[in-house]
């Protein structure tokens, strides 16, 4: 019996949630996992692949052509012997520090399910005109951009993330390759493929610094070798390192790689002990600012390296909830009460239009003003009935506020002399205008340009220039 193929499933298509998908599975951020959720990185994982190449093959080179060699002429002390114990240690000590600082948790921040409720005084901030609704007419209303928050005694912002619906804590901030909001955010490092945050800051530190003090180490065992050559067979510095080009090459590779890593640790040591992160170092620059987070040079390093790792809010391999949420170790508690600038009680009413998306919303209601929310529909009713009077009266007025960007507004001409009783005779001056909404006043505007054109108009109705000079429309004078 012939059957009909099922159409392939896409690459994107949301996978089923069943009482058996666990939260690694159904996880939103760009990371990538193994073992089950045991393990998470980056999306950029594969860059962990040549960092184990940098390291290993190195010491894999030394390891035969060096220590092996150093094992056989200090036999008798067994000092070669441990030479090498101490290089494979050594950088199987490195390599679980790579790992802990790649494989885990960076201090990730969990999504929330719908945006906060926002505090009892906070105002709704009206979205820009590019984000209304379809009809160009009713704004959405959104949660405030920042907060103050005090820390230390010092006012910090702190900003809404819209990606994960949550108010970021101080020192937080959403790495755009992971998709995550991160703890103490320090950057995004290629060469270990994860963030580095409030959770493996102090082992990426570990690894950078021992990755410097085993490159110290390599190219001080490689020079120690080339001087046994030149003392035992009496050979100059050219020929001894002719006799062995495997040192000579780590020698190089490893003073080229100790700027880097070496460079790195300096610059990690002055952040830690001004407690600050290299994101903040080169966004904000305390430098004619106060560091609210610096405490001192001991007190700062006993907080980063020293402090209890604090636990991870996610639990990678725990089952997805029957509604769809997903567990978290431990609930988030919310950031220190703030108080936004401009912040105003709001009441929960009904929707502004039936069908629009709310930028966001809790059990199907905006939480806007009342008064706003009057004072809105006054004002769209009063738009678009002018604009359909405009446009009835005067079809080349719709063809000049497309131009413009404005809509056109009629309004009675107040009485006038001169040449205007033309233009008034047939019911009033059409001009365009210039809205003002995002000002409290409610008035309008008239530009210079749109001056001259309503001016043009009411000559061609009718009504010619006035003996004094004077352009302006009869309703605006």
């Amino acid at each position: 019996m012939f059957m009909v193929p099922s159409p392939p499933r896409a690459a994107n298509a949301p996978k089923k949630v069943t009482d058996k998908t666990r939260v690694y599975q159904v996880w939103k951020g760009s990371n990538k996992f193994f073992l089950g959720g045991r393990l998470i990185f980056g999306p950029d994982v594969r860059s962990l692949l040549v960092t184990l190449f940098l390291i290993i093959v190195p010491v894999v080179i030394f390891c035969v052509f060096v220590a092996s060699r150093l094992r056989d002429k200090f036999s008798n002390d067994r000092s070669g012997i441990a030479i090498l114990v101490v290089t494979v240690v050594y950088t199987a000590f490195v390599l679980v520090l790579l790992m802990l600082t790649s494989g885990r948790d960076p201090g990730i921040i969990p999504r929330n399910p719908h945006p906060p409720e926002p505090e009892a005084e906070e105002e709704l901030v009206p979205t820009s005109p590019t984000d209304w609704s379809a009809g160009g007419l009713t704004p959405r209303f959104r949660l405030p951009r920042t907060k103050d928050v005090i820390v230390n005694g010092v006012s910090v912002k702190i900003k809404y993330c819209d990606t994960c619906m949550l108010y970021r804590p101080p020192r937080c901030s959403h790495c755009s390759i992971c998709n995550n909001c991160v703890q103490r955010f320090d950057h995004h490092c290629p060469w270990v493929g994860q963030c580095i945050g409030l959770r493996n800051y102090r082992y990426f530190f570990m690894f950078v610094s021992s990755t410097t003090l085993l490159c110290i180490y390599v190219f001080g065992i490689c020079a120690l070798y080339i001087k046994l050559l030149m003392h035992d067979h009496s050979y100059t510095v050219w020929r001894a390192m002719g006799k062995s080009p495997p040192s000579v090459l780590l020698m190089a590779y490893t003073f080229i790689a100790v700027w880097f890593v070496g460079g790195l640790t300096f610059f990690h040591l002055y952040l830690m002990s001004t407690n600050q992160t290299t994101y903040e170092n080169f966004r904000y620059r305390y430098d004619n600012k106060v560091n609210p987070y610096n405490r001192g040079v001991f007190h700062n390093l006993y907080e980063i390296l020293c402090s209890p790792v604090p636990k991870s809010f996610n639990v990678f391999r725990a089952r997805v909830q029957a509604d769809g949420s997903l567990p978290s170790s431990t609930n988030l508690q919310p950031v220190a009460s703030s108080k936004p600038r401009n912040a105003v009680s709001s009441e929960p009413v009904k929707d502004i239009e039936a069908g629009s998306k709310p930028s966001w919303a809790l059990g199907g209601e905006h939480l806007i003003d009342e008064a706003a929310f009057a004072d809105l529909h006054c004002r769209v009713s009063n738009v678009d009935t002018a604009a359909a009077e405009a446009k009835d009266n005067l079809g080349m007025e719709d063809t000049f506020a497309h131009a413009f960007g404005r809509l056109p507004v009629m309004e009675s001409g107040g009485g006038g002399g001169g040449g205007g009783g033309g233009g008034d005779a047939k019911g009033g001056i059409i001009h365009p205008r210039r809205s003002s909404w995002g000002r409290k006043s409610g008035s309008w505007e008239i530009t210079p340009d749109i001056l001259g054109l309503s001016s043009g108009i009411a000559s061609e109705g009718g009504g010619g220039a006035r003996p004094n000079g004077d352009s302006t429309p009869p309703g605006n004078r």
